[in-house]
């Protein structure tokens, strides 16, 4: 099987980058799929490239994975940083290296857009997400997420 080459996302992307982020919202304890908003949130982001960046992998053409970083600044770190907020492969296509290419092309962009650090959130239950991102250099924060939505 060829190789997955890893671009840009763009808007015509959006409705297969959807269907990617339902599978992945499907298994997420915290979140649920909704087409619209996937839609706005992706349009959001391509649409301002400040904000953050998509990328896909693709294959014969077609998308099988993506990956979303978005930008902030911390002043912990006195720099950039990035915000990891969607990592997902088609189900079909795991296992094959997908998702190792798609995650190092987010971090060495991240760390081309000048940032320091990137943090992610991951179910605390999902133990082969924890394995793979540890693979890839990730360690477990001490702090503790909390949300409020607004």
């Amino acid at each position: 099987m060829e190789s997955a080459g890893i671009r840009e996302a763009r808007l015509d992307d959006i409705p297969r980058l959807c269907a990617l982020l339902a599978e992945l919202f499907a298994q997420e304890a915290d979140f649920a799929p909704d087409a619209e908003r996937q839609r706005r949130g992706l349009r959001l982001i391509l649409d301002n490239p400040a904000c953050g960046r998509v990328y896909c992998a693709s294959q014969s053409g077609a998308i099988v994975g993506m990956v979303t970083i978005l930008f902030t600044v911390s002043t912990a770190e006195g720099s950039r940083a990035a915000w990891l907020e969607d990592m997902v492969v088609d189900p079909d296509r795991r296992g094959r290296g997908i998702g190792e290419r798609l995650l190092n092309h987010a971090i060495a962009e991240a760390r081309a857009a000048g940032c320091t650090r990137i943090t992610l959130l991951t179910d605390g239950d999902n133990h082969s997400a924890m394995r793979f991102y540890s693979r890839a250099g990730f360690v477990r924060s001490g702090m503790a997420p909390f949300r409020l939505k607004l």
